[in-house]
């Protein structure tokens, strides 16, 4: 009898406790999110805390295992998603808010006074460039990690290493974008209400609207919701809620007015055929891609409103296959793809939008200088399952362009054309005009750096395109250089394409990586100095470039390439190589 007491008493006791851990107010020195509704959250306490050292300016961004932020004083900071700290980046001066990062980790911050500067994922600067002016939006990534940075008059497009392949002046200030363009190229609004889509190399096609619209997003149309420029819209949102659509397929067509949303648009993402958007009356919207609301529900906004603490100026959405995701510094909503609200949390005292990833894992900076993570959300995504696509997985051609139009030439081969010819190209790469010429010269290189048949090109005009080629080549010439690589007899035009695709500074699928390493193998016995350096230097430029994402790879081929049956020369170069890695 006794025996029972104690074990009723012991139920007892357990379930107050239980009950007052799911009462518990998540309580994080001011910066309190409060959770409710279908799924209560109550009772969760931050997963970490971690000082900053400053206020993060902007949102953070997640890359595979790690968050970088920007802090006021000009500190560009790295954690893992546990909350180590990883690096620092000094800028030496103040930093823009606006913060993006490529597939590999590559950071792309600029300076309030206009220099863009890109940072590797070990915080090691590769490339500045002088824009002539602040951001006015955020850097736009394209398909093979070209990038697209605006000012308040101008776009500039380099290539991933910093090379200047165009620019675009305008007549009127930019007031919205960029964003990416389904096709790859970049959307943007400006002041006097023009809509322009910029291509991937800097074609310019514009359309006039009534006002400017606050966002575009390129949607699929129902019938074929791929990729595809022809079977495309463009939906224009304005601060006064009216919706128009752009018929891609019909260019010259007048925009057509949709049905107005009810309030202003603080955010919208595109997937598919479909736009997720968030108003700032507190709602979500689904809209389809002939302006068609499928589903409206309410976010944590109108919680905020109803507690007379105002409406957010900005927010940010993620549309993925969990569903969406609204995301303002007074908290985060979840929702599945059909407008089923699952849970939300308000917070108070963030600093900025704060970030969700893959995991579930909310990440917010805090105004007292402290960042916290949350386990917010159960569902985890699943790779691939991005309703709008990696950008990733396209191509803009430049890694197999159709033949030069020299190439059916009786002259092709000719010396002094192909002397004039690699000199044109020198002075477009040099202003920064490649522009419409990009596949035409890409080609051109290629074409010469092959060689021929007969007769054959000369070795130094084929190094001299390899050379010229890595200024303005992507990852996806990669492949070619490295077959070039593997088949070349000659010594000096294989050691140009090993330093080439160093310079472009990223090895897609490890191919050149497990080439160099296949050479540079122990039960090898290649030794020609010259190409085995052009290894070294380009594994250890790899490096350096893509950050820790490649050292796994590269670095014990750059140790075997220290080894005792290596050239001396070879031996010296890897030592300084992996010193510099450190």
């Amino acid at each position: 009898m006794r025996y029972a007491k104690s074990m009723r008493f012991g139920l007892l006791l357990l379930l107050l406790v239980l009950l007052s851990v799911c009462s518990f107010r998540l309580f994080a020195q001011g910066h309190t999110p409060t959770a409710g509704d279908e799924r209560i959250r109550d009772g969760e306490a931050y997963l970490w805390r971690q000082a900053l050292g400053g206020v993060v300016l902007g949102q953070p961004v997640i890359r595979g295992q790690s968050l970088v932020a920007v802090t006021d004083g000009g500190i560009l900071r790295a954690y893992s998603l546990a909350g180590r700290p990883l690096w620092s980046f000094s800028a030496r001066g103040r930093l823009s808010p606006f913060l993006t990062r490529s597939p590999e980790g590559i950071s792309y911050v600029a300076r309030t006074g206009g220099t863009l500067i890109s940072v590797n994922n070990g915080g090691r600067e590769l490339w500045r460039a002088n824009l002539g002016g602040e951001l006015s939006g955020p850097v736009v990534l394209g398909w093979d990690g070209r990038v697209f940075a605006p000012t308040a008059r101008r776009l500039y497009c380099y290539t991933a290493s910093g090379t200047l392949l165009w620019r675009r002046d305008f007549d009127h200030g930019i007031s919205a974008g960029p964003w990416l363009d389904r096709s790859g190229g970049v959307l943007l609004a400006l002041e006097n209400g023009d809509v322009l889509r910029i291509g991937p190399f800097g074609d310019v096609t514009g359309w006039r609207l009534p006002s400017a619209p606050s966002f575009l997003v390129s949607v699929g149309t129902p019938a074929s919701p791929n990729p595809s420029p022809g079977s495309s819209a463009i939906l224009a949102l304005h601060h006064t809620g009216d919706v128009r659509m752009i018929h891609l397929s019909r260019p010259n067509d007048a925009p057509i007015s949709l049905p107005s949303m009810p309030a202003r648009p603080l955010a919208a993402v595109g997937g598919g055929s479909r736009v997720a958007v968030v108003l700032s009356n507190g709602q979500t919207l689904m809209l389809a891609a002939d302006g068609e609301t499928l589903w409206t529900a309410d976010s944590h906004i109108r919680v905020h409103q109803q507690r007379g603490m105002g409406t957010p100026n900005e927010a940010a959405l993620i549309y993925d296959g969990r569903g969406v995701h609204v995301l303002t510094s007074c908290g985060v909503t979840g929702f599945t793809a059909d407008g089923r609200r699952l849970w939300f949390t308000t917070l108070t005292n963030a600093s900025g939008l704060p970030v969700l990833d893959d995991n579930g894992v909310l990440f917010s900076g805090g105004a007292n200088w402290i960042l916290y993570a949350w386990r917010l959300d159960d569902r985890v995504l699943a790779q691939g399952r991005n309703p709008s696509g990696s950008a990733r997985e396209a191509l803009y051609g430049t890694g197999d362009p159709p033949p030069s139009s020299f190439s059916a030439s009786p002259m092709r081969f000719n010396e002094s054309m192909v002397r004039r010819e690699l000199d044109t190209i020198q002075r477009g790469i040099s202003s920064g005009n490649v522009g419409r010429n990009e596949l035409e010269w890409i080609a051109f290189l290629k074409e010469t750096a092959d060689g021929g048949t007969q007769p054959r090109m000369t070795v130094a005009h084929r190094v001299s395109a390899l050379q010229l080629l890595s200024r303005i080549a992507s990852g996806e010439s990669v492949p070619w250089l490295v077959q070039l690589f593997r088949r070349e007899r000659y010594p000096v035009v294989r050691a140009a394409a090993a330093r080439a695709i160093g310079a472009i500074g990223v090895d897609p699928g490890g191919r050149a990586i497990g080439e160099f390493a296949a050479l540079a193998s122990p039960g090898n016995s290649f030794r020609d100095e010259q190409v085995l350096l052009s290894i070294v230097e380009a594994i250890g430029a790899l490096c350096r470039f893509s950050g820790p994402a490649v050292y796994d790879a590269g670095i014990p081929v750059l140790v075997m390439l220290n080894g005792a049956n290596q050239p001396q020369t070879v031996q010296r170069q890897a030592r300084r190589e992996l010193e510099s890695l450190r």
